[in-house]
Formats: C-alpha cells, structure tokens, sequence
C-alpha cells in the first residue's frame, strides 16, 4: 500500500501532457505552474502517509 502511494506523485509528475496548459489559472499564475508547486505540500503528505504505513510498532 505505502508503494502505492508512493508512485502516485511520480506519475501525476511525469505525465506532462497532463498539466501543460495556461487555464485555468490561481491568482494569475498559469496552471502548469501552481499545479508543480502545489505538489510540493502534497508530495509531503504523502510520505508521511507511507511512512506511517510501513512504520513498524515497538514490541512489548
């Protein structure tokens, strides 16, 4: 599971064809732009998921 969603922002990333346009817009930055750098944040989150899925608990 936690490969899964490793893979997730990997893919979303590389498949430029995807996001390789100007509309829509946010605050007058074209879309190419805000949809790379609002992965940054997302990208984040999902290591934390997939590190708190592979983490292993302390035995007792």
């Amino acid at each position: 599971m936690a490969g899964v969603c490793l893979i997730v922002p990997v893919i979303a990333l590389l498949w430029v064809p995807w996001y390789t346009q100007e509309r829509p817009r946010l605050a007058g930055v074209p879309f190419f732009y805000w949809y790379q750098l609002a992965w940054v944040p997302g990208c984040t989150l999902v290591l934390l998921v997939a590190h708190l899925l592979t983490r292993r608990r302390p035995s007792s």
